[in-house]
């Protein structure tokens, strides 16, 4: 007969085997043409589509995908503005609920790296500052023709109390990197997605994120997602 205390721990294994995944709403920005919707569909789908292939999605974009971090499983919900940008429709309800937002600029077009701070402001307006903020400088593909450079954009990211990476869609360099970053953060800031911890309680002490997505984001079902914009990828 196996040890009593045997029995208690494989009990206990299995306990935390059917624990339900933390659910991670993340956010991509930038402006057009950066690849965003790339770094997404490299991310989700492991695929690149060329520039000249592609074409603008229109809405909003949105993915899932599941990974194991730091030992816990994570269901991500991936949000890219997919072209929005380039009209100002983006609203308060995209960032609503998020816990990590990616911005995204091209490295050979300084054009969309000095539009950051404009992204900065934004976040500072929609988002609380515990949200996890990554810096990402995609088309590193592109070395021949670089603009930005990465000591520059290193010490920006710094000043805004952003992680920072750079990144290649094309070539696949980095993207997962950036992910993992972040959910590896936003893990380490309990707040974000722990509504029994006392950082994500109000003042008196009920749970501030509503019933859904910790954070307040909502996890959709398959049709929903398909309204939100499809699955479609860009080089947007």
């Amino acid at each position: 007969m196996p040890p009593a205390n045997s029995k208690k721990s494989s009990t206990s294994s299995a306990e935390g085997a059917a624990a339900p995944p933390i659910n991670c709403k993340l956010l991509l920005i930038g402006n057009s043409s950066v690849g965003k919707s790339s770094l997404l569909l490299r991310f989700s789908d492991e695929q690149w589509l060329p520039e000249d292939e592609s074409s603008a999605t229109i809405g909003v974009d949105f993915r899932v995908h599941k990974m194991e971090v730091k030992g816990k499983k994570v269901k991500l919900s991936i949000w890219d503005t997919a072209g929005q940008e380039r009209f100002r429709t983006i609203t308060s309800s995209y960032y609503r609920g998020a816990q990590g937002v990616i911005l995204v600029y091209d490295v050979s077009s300084r054009d969309s790296f000095d539009a950051l701070p404009r992204w900065y402001s934004e976040l500072e307006t929609y988002v609380s500052p515990s949200v996890v903020r990554i810096v990402v400088g995609n088309k590193v593909d592109k070395e021949f023709s670089r603009q930005v450079p990465t000591t520059e954009a290193q010490a920006f990211a710094t000043r805004m109390n952003s992680l920072f990476l750079e990144t290649s869609a094309k070539t696949a360099l980095g993207v997962e990197s950036v992910f993992k970053e972040v959910v590896e953060k936003i893990i380490d800031t309990p707040e974000l997605w722990d509504t029994s911890s006392k950082a994500a309680r109000g003042a008196n002490g009920n749970a501030t994120a509503p019933v859904g997505m910790p954070g307040g984001g909502v996890d959709l079902g398959d049709d929903e997602r398909d309204s939100a914009g499809g699955a479609g990828g860009c080089a947007c």
